[in-house]
């Protein structure tokens, strides 16, 4: 029979995942701990609970997942397996320190809602524009923009859409993995054991890979070497946190990537946000929109750092106006 505590964390979990919320926040203050989900990219608001009961369900939560129960002033990280009704997810968990306490957030990734490339954008043009850039066999292709915008999901498509159409011997270097693809080698990033993204690099380039997917170019040294592996004649997928497409140019500048390494291994750029649809139920309720670069596009981006009016591009502005027009979301979407 299931304790108090697990009763408590099954009904949570539940809410959630019936609330499509992609992630639960624990919040401690002095006399409760407020719980919001993360719904649509919007933090809404679910319950409070005593700081008695919250001290029960963050040990329950650490102890399932594989943390330090006693570890209370370092930040930690661990995983749980989730069933309801028949579906799978997969829960990140990662505690924080604070005052006399520590909060708690929550990642719901489900397992089996993979869906295909068509279906995650909102114009069909900038689905077949991907789709062209599967073609090539080395080179970078980059899929940018903030936490929660979908960068994952898109690369996962992008993988899977890859596998569906080559007999390719594909790599994956993730942190965490979020979903368990078939017929890919998909490697967990463990700084802890040494499993940097930078050793993983080293090791799956012995494998013999036609594509491997870096999940985060988080620091130069990363950049580095996916460019390297790029220009050694694999395709290379990954993801980095960027402003928008323009920005993205600018990031990897900043981590010491040359112009000419750019200019001729970088084959695309694709910045990526959600909107939330207030229509076409035949859609799912977001749909992702991106600033795409490529082709003489790209090439004048990494030079000039901008781009004249009369360039093919498309900016966020424009999409969601776009958007706006043919009534996919509301007014204030486009503000």
């Amino acid at each position: 029979m299931k304790t108090s505590t697990a009763t408590l964390s099954t009904q949570l979990l539940i809410s959630a995942i019936q609330s499509t919320a992609s992630d639960i926040h624990f919040s401690p203050y002095h006399h409760n701990v407020d719980i919001h989900f993360r719904i649509h990219g919007r933090r809404i608001f679910h319950s409070s609970i005593t700081n008695p009961v919250y001290a029960k369900l963050l040990s329950y939560y650490k102890f399932t997942s594989g943390m330090d129960i006693g570890e209370i002033k370092k930040p930690q990280d661990g995983s749980i397996s989730f069933r309801n009704q028949g579906e799978l997810y997969a829960l990140r968990l990662s505690t924080l320190p604070i005052k006399e306490n520590e909060s708690l957030a929550i990642r719901i990734l489900p397992q089996s809602d993979m869906l295909s490339l068509d279906k995650l954008f909102l114009f069909p043009s900038q689905y077949n524009h991907i789709q062209s850039w599967l073609n090539h066999q080395s080179g970078i292709i980059l899929f940018t923009g903030p936490t929660g915008c979908g960068k994952s999901t898109t690369l996962y498509a992008l993988l899977q859409a890859l596998i569906g159409t080559h007999s390719y011997q594909a790599i994956t270097l993730e942190d965490p993995i979020e979903k368990n693809l078939e017929n890919i080698i998909q490697v967990q990033v463990n700084e802890r054991a040494g499993v940097s993204y930078d050793a993983g690099l080293k090791a799956a380039l012995r494998h013999d890979p036609d594509l491997i997917m870096v999940g985060e170019i988080r620091d130069k040294q990363t950049a580095h070497f996916a460019f390297h592996a790029a220009q050694t004649g694999h395709l290379v997928l990954s993801s980095l946190h960027a402003k928008d497409a323009i920005g993205t140019i600018l990031r990897l500048k900043e981590m010491g990537i040359k112009t000419i390494d750019l200019e001729q291994t970088l084959l695309s750029v694709a910045s990526q946000r959600l909107l939330p649809l207030q229509c076409a139920t035949h859609l799912p309720q977001r749909a992702a929109i991106l600033e795409l670069l490529d082709g003489d596009t790209l090439s004048y981006a990494i030079k000039h750092h901008s781009l004249p009016d009369n360039y093919p591009f498309q900016s966020f502005d424009h999409l969601r106006r776009k958007a706006y027009a043919y009534g996919f979301i509301a007014e204030k979407e486009v503000i």
